[in-house]
């Protein structure tokens, strides 16, 4: 997914504010979701939720304002409970590689938040 920079997301030196980029990794772990089908709602109404369980972050170049950014998210594994992404954050005019991230997202059951494997019906359309 593409996303441009705004001045709210930067900092006073122009560039973007390094507790931004988790949420241009979230909207492209959600894209990706998106595009198989699954929907933050549809969790909802099974009575599940994704988490970020882990979440390491490199950060190799920075982003302007302005600048308009490639968000890539690969799924790297998936288990009972839990997915493995990949994800890259990149330059969209050099190609420049800005963000490395590896997430885990663990799956819950609602309202109690306790830890339960990821049902059949979701894990089909990711595999």
């Amino acid at each position: 997914m593409e996303r441009r920079v705004y001045y709210h997301d930067t900092d006073a030196g122009g560039v973007v504010y390094y507790g931004n980029y988790l949420k241009f990794l979230e909207e492209s772990r959600t894209e990706f979701l998106e595009q198989r089908g699954l929907s933050v709602t549809s969790f909802r109404d099974q009575g599940h939720e994704f988490v970020v369980r882990k979440c390491t972050v490199h950060y190799r170049h920075p982003a302007r304002y302005g600048d308009v950014v490639v968000c890539e998210a690969t799924m790297k594994k998936i288990t009972s409970a839990q997915i493995f992404f990949n994800q890259t954050l990149r330059l969209k005019e050099t190609g420049r590689l800005l963000v490395e991230a590896e997430v885990v997202l663990a799956c819950i059951k609602i309202p109690d938040f306790k830890p339960t494997q990821i049902p059949e019906s979701m894990k089909s359309l990711l595999v």
